[in-house]
């Protein structure tokens, strides 16, 4: 038997047991297959196996060893930390979606409480103003701000029960930004 039809032979016998061989250890179906091609290719050129043993076994330990080399490699390690940032950068983008979305429903949601309730809310958490100012701006005591915050707060949470709001969660927290 030739050796080209030796090496056809050998790779459709044992291709399958040795991409799963590298497979166990790459935890990557392309890398395995890659690997698993150089061990042939390898075998093909540079063989200087003798019959001591099967060649099942001789086989299986080159993949074993190409395999572990690729793990010390560079590019493994390059590839596991492109497979970081882009998770990283999914993860991101996701939020910021779910952020966005957020913020739009809280907004139809301020927009549409009563302007009595909606001006403290607005200059508390948008315009960042303390509970004095909102009261002098207002014209009103500090004790009606604080009370219509609460009172907004409450309705906001009424309105948006449906969703887990951080913001919202905090059960009646003392607002004081003095």
């Amino acid at each position: 038997m030739s050796r080209k039809l030796q090496l056809e032979h050998l790779m459709q016998y044992y291709s399958e047991k040795l991409i799963r061989i590298a497979y166990y250890y790459t935890k990557n179906a392309q890398s395995a297959e890659d690997i698993v091609q150089d061990v042939f290719i390898t075998f093909h050129y540079k063989a200087n196996y003798e019959e001591q043993g099967e060649i099942g076994a001789y086989l299986a330990k080159m993949t074993i060893n190409k395999s572990k080399d690729y793990l010390k490699s560079w590019a493994y390690r390059s590839h596991l930390l492109k497979d970081k940032i882009e998770i990283l950068k999914r993860s991101t983008h996701e939020n910021q979606l779910v952020l966005q979305h957020e913020h739009e429903l809280i907004e139809q949601a301020i927009l549409a409480l009563p302007v009595k309730w909606r001006e403290p809310i607005m200059y508390f958490y948008f315009e960042e103003m303390k509970i004095k100012d909102i009261a002098m701006l207002l014209e009103i005591p500090e004790s009606t701000v604080k009370t219509r915050l609460t009172k907004a707060k409450k309705l906001l949470k009424n309105e948006l029960a449906s969703e887990n709001w951080e913001v919202l969660s905090h059960d009646e927290e003392t607002i004081v930004r003095d």
